[in-house]
């Protein structure tokens, strides 16, 4: 190992998801939505008012969208003041499948001008529509910003996040409800977030158990359900009952690494094939009674590598450190495999190029995602 270069060298931090759920697997509920239980995207054009100088300048849209305000409440006038207390912005929410009338949502409000901030700012009653243009909710209140912006004559200026993006808390009180139709012809549709063939037979099978013959997965991303008739008029109860069954669902095989921050997460499927890599000074024959032999700082040994059970090292000045020694024993993993490249001090730099080879030898059992 070349140290000379350890000055430069990253931390690296390992992950590997062994199951992120538990034993008896995730709840149905926490797997799938429901055909036509969905939220809806509303959006509209608003005013913040109350900016004390750090509002839009003379932009038009921003004064006719005051004049037409103060026109609503019988105020006519020609022409907006100079002021800059004032901003239009964009407002945008989500409403929730079952939302009821008079029922309350955050909402999201964005200059769409050049003013500086909308710190302190008072949004006015605006309309959000849908995309079929009718009018669902109106949203009104104190906007409330995760930055600022500071400055002074000198030029000197401060900014921290976005001052010109904020919510209301519960701005939003909805007038009109969207209809969610669950239930198609007695049954219903289980949409996978992550549509996979063997997890979507899972879930059928599990709700057969207790609800024989009613299901039936469609594909890997469509699970259809009918409704058993002593649940007949009774569809929320039904879905409550097998939104609580317990499913193990098929984790692909995939690795994501992060060169930026120096994260490696390998799900717990992921195999290697016996393969030989080469990297640096360092060389590794990949099956499960691997040794690796790495020189001492400064010396002339040369990397060595033990194959075979009853293999001897042939070492010069060096040191020796079989995988099995390394815990967990063997290099089929990628778990383990990287196990041993950290505790070799190799960076995550030179692990990435390791694993790259590996997947383009066709050895690495898994998908490589590099971030």
């Amino acid at each position: 190992m070349n140290f000379v270069t350890s000055f430069f060298r990253t931390t690296f931090f390992l992950v590997f998801l062994f199951g992120v759920f538990s034993v008896n697997g995730a709840q149905i509920k926490d797997l799938t939505d429901i055909r036509g239980a969905r939220s809806n995207q509303l959006f509209g054009y608003g005013i913040v008012t109350g900016l004390a100088g750090q509002g839009d300048s003379r932009i038009e849209y921003t004064e006719l969208g005051i004049l037409n305000s103060l026109e609503r409440l019988g105020i006519r006038a020609d022409k907006a003041d100079k002021s800059r207390n004032i901003a239009a912005v964009m407002v945008t929410a989500n409403i929730g499948p079952f939302a009821k009338e008079g029922s309350r949502m955050d909402v999201t409000v964005s200059s769409i001008g050049n003013a500086d901030s909308l710190q302190g700012g008072i949004l006015l009653q605006t309309p959000l529509q849908g995309a079929d243009g009718k009018v669902y909710s109106v949203a009104q209140g104190a906007v409330s910003i995760g930055g600022l912006s500071a400055g002074n004559a000198g030029g000197a200026n401060v900014q921290v996040n976005h001052p010109t993006v904020g919510i209301v808390s519960n701005g939003a009180l909805v007038e009109k409800e969207i209809e969610s139709n669950v239930l198609r012809a007695g049954a219903l549709d289980l949409l996978l977030r992550a549509p996979n063939h063997l997890t979507a037979v899972k879930i059928a099978d599990a709700i057969n158990k207790f609800y024989p013959g009613t299901s039936i997965a469609e594909d890997g991303g469509v699970v259809n359900v009918r409704l058993p008739q002593n649940f007949r008029g009774q569809s929320t109860n039904f879905i409550a009952a097998i939104g609580g069954i317990d499913v193990k669902p098929d984790i692909p095989a995939r690795v994501i690494i992060n060169e930026r921050t120096g994260t490696i997460v390998a799900t717990q499927n992921v195999r290697i094939s016996p393969v030989a890599v080469s990297s640096s000074n360092i060389t590794l024959f990949l099956n499960p009674t691997t040794g690796v032999s790495q020189p001492l700082p400064f010396s002339q040994g040369a990397t060595q590598v033990l194959q075979g059970e009853n293999a001897e090292l042939i070492e010069e000045v060096g040191r020796f450190e079989s995988l099995d020694e390394l815990d967990p024993p063997g290099a089929s993993t990628v778990n383990e495999l990287a196990s041993a490249l950290n505790k070799l001090g190799l960076t995550t730099r030179e692990m990435t190029s390791i694993l790259q080879s590996i997947k383009n030898a066709g050895a690495l059992q898994a998908e490589l995602i590099i971030n």
